[in-house]
């Protein structure tokens, strides 16, 4: 069509603003009645093809991860393997008065640890499903899985269901009736959720007992003797971990989302750490002296692993009262270098103990 020929309407033409950066969306004109409307783009040059090596259109969105391997791998830290390692130091410690050693000892052993991990996994699973909102106003709490929101309560319901179901075929493959550790550790730790968590000194002793009924579990599976004194040591030094923690958790984030950090103080609890330091020092000394299997040399040897306990609990006491750490006892165990050397130097004693016991 010949716009310059007359027409019965009068022709209008709109040229776009020439501010308008977007060629791909012409501006709209209002028409006159009666008469076609051309509209042309502003001048200037048209965009061409893009030079060579040039970077091309930035993304207006990043597209997110794999949701599948995102929600495998919250599933995995709601479990909290890196806690897994309580077990492994703790049910072992039955194998000290097994003489002599033997291949079904250690296949019990790890029976025993299997049962304790998928009990604890269950415990860690349904706290942090009773404890969800709570842990929202915890600076580091509100970042697990079920607090911050990337695992839904009715995944981690599933999960607890299917841990629950592995336990139970655990318990009817073992030993009749040697499970009972195991039974009343989830019991205790049902109370504990559902109350005894706010009890001061009550929430403490039961994670405390928690780790004797570990040591409960593998002596009564690879038949052995279970003394009182590192029984005694256990629950001591379990309890003072206990408590560094909630000490840890006055000074982090106050008391607001713990309501049994309410009966502490923390000269309380500093008191309370010494007291069991020492408790737990003696008991070991005691232990040593009057339970230990050892030969009259290996004992000797043992009694020089003596100084590497002290100098462990001293540790922990400086790192939770003088560089206000101490939160997780299993970060201070791996990161720490001096705990890890004195560690080192006191598994070489024992184990040289135990070696010329059964000479």
């Amino acid at each position: 069509m010949d716009i310059t020929r007359s027409s019965p309407a009068p022709m209008r033409v709109v040229t776009a603003p020439p501010e308008a950066p977007d060629l791909t969306v012409l501006p709209a004109a209002v028409p006159l009645p009666g008469a076609p409307e051309v509209v042309l783009p502003a001048a200037g040059p048209l965009p061409g093809p893009p030079e060579a090596g040039a970077p091309g259109p930035v993304p207006t969105s990043v597209p997110p991860p794999a949701a599948g391997r995102g929600l495998l791998r919250d599933l995995l830290a709601l479990v909290r393997p890196g806690q897994w390692v309580k077990n492994l130091a703790v049910v072992p410690l039955a194998l000290l008065d097994v003489r002599p050693w033997h291949a079904g000892a250690f296949g019990q052993i790890g029976w025993a640890v299997l049962g304790f991990t998928l009990a604890s996994a269950l415990v860690y699973v349904v706290n942090d499903l009773a404890d969800r909102e709570r842990d929202r106003l915890h600076p580091v709490k509100r970042n697990r899985p079920i607090a911050s929101g990337r695992v839904s309560a009715t995944a981690a319901t599933v999960l607890a269901g299917l841990i629950a179901a592995s336990l139970t075929c655990w318990a009817v493959a073992g030993p009749a009736w040697q499970w009972w550790p195991t039974a009343l550790y989830l019991a205790l730790s049902v109370a504990y959720s559902q109350g005894l968590k706010h009890v001061p000194l009550v929430d403490a002793f039961i994670v405390a007992s928690g780790f004797v009924l570990r040591l409960v579990q593998g002596a009564l599976l690879v038949g052995g003797r279970i003394s009182e004194w590192l029984a005694l040591c256990v629950f001591a030094l379990c309890l003072m971990l206990a408590l560094g923690k909630r000490r840890h958790e006055m000074t982090a984030a106050g008391r607001a989302h713990r309501p049994a950090l309410r009966g502490y103080t923390l000269a309380f609890l500093d008191h309370l750490v010494v007291l069991v330091a020492v408790l737990t020092a003696v008991s070991y000394v005691l232990y040593l002296r009057d339970d230990a299997a050892l030969a009259a040399g290996a004992s000797f040897v043992t009694l020089l692993s003596a100084p590497c306990a002290v100098f462990g609990l001293a540790r922990y006491m400086q790192l939770l009262l003088v560089e206000e750490g101490g939160a997780n006892p299993v970060h201070v165990l791996f990161r720490d270098r001096a705990t890890l050397v004195n560690a080192t130097l006191w598994a070489v004693l024992v184990s040289a103990a135990l070696l010329l016991s059964r000479l």
